[in-house]
């Protein structure tokens, strides 16, 4: 029986890859074009990654540089005052998920785990109203699969009674590692991966069960 729920926070409650995508053009506008093209497609296809790791993913593997973590955290910053300006508009809420969170969260557990930066992903979920439907919400620079361990022990759950909801490979594995049936959203590629939400609206968790 499913008692807890595990939401990824981009791409399943807020639609937000247009402006993640913006956010790192902006950050590396004065480096080439193509380089910073490599990093946006790699950033699409880990979208459960932080942006600690693609910001040192961009120096490391692309522009073969070393990079300090205090110049990591002043990209990550100003990545952040972008997100933090563009991404508070309700429009960018994904209906169907809000819609399927106020309709359940009084009768399960959920929690967010998720890729984005922790203090920014709490900021957003309170200015979008959506932090009280949540008993935690967490996210980088803790990597999501620790997350979901740490709230496993921490709550003392059962894997076996819960599951996680994403829409990113890495949201998979991290699901994988610790145990928990997986559930993709709005990504296709993962349709072969576990289980896989066409539309929360015609999602019922009740015809559902752990592993």
């Amino acid at each position: 029986m499913i008692k807890v729920i595990f939401f990824d926070f981009d791409g399943v409650i807020l639609d937000s890859m247009p402006i993640r995508d913006y956010g790192f053009r902006k950050i590396f506008e004065n480096y080439p074009n193509e380089l910073v093209d490599k990093l946006i497609s790699y950033h699409q296809s880990n979208g459960g990654l932080s942006r600690f790791h693609k910001i040192r993913y961009f120096y490391n593997e692309l522009l073969k540089k070393d990079i300090s973590e205090e110049r990591i955290e002043e990209y990550a910053n100003k990545f952040s005052e972008i997100m933090k300006e563009q991404l508070t508009n309700k429009k960018y809420l994904i209906s169907q998920t809000v819609n399927f969170i106020q309709k359940n969260y009084k009768n399960y557990n959920l929690h967010i785990v998720s890729g984005s930066e922790q203090n920014e992903l709490r900021y957003l979920c309170e200015k979008l109203d959506v932090s009280k439907y949540f008993i935690t919400i967490e996210g980088s620079p803790t990597p999501k699969n620790d997350l979901v361990k740490n709230r496993l022990k921490n709550e003392s759950y059962n894997s076996n009674e819960a599951i996680l909801i994403g829409d990113s490979i890495n949201d998979y594995e991290a699901a994988n590692i610790n145990g928990l049936k997986f559930f993709g959203f709005n990504n296709i590629e993962l349709k072969e991966k576990d289980e896989y939400i066409d539309s929360f609206e015609k999602f019922d968790i009740k015809d559902f069960s752990c592993k």
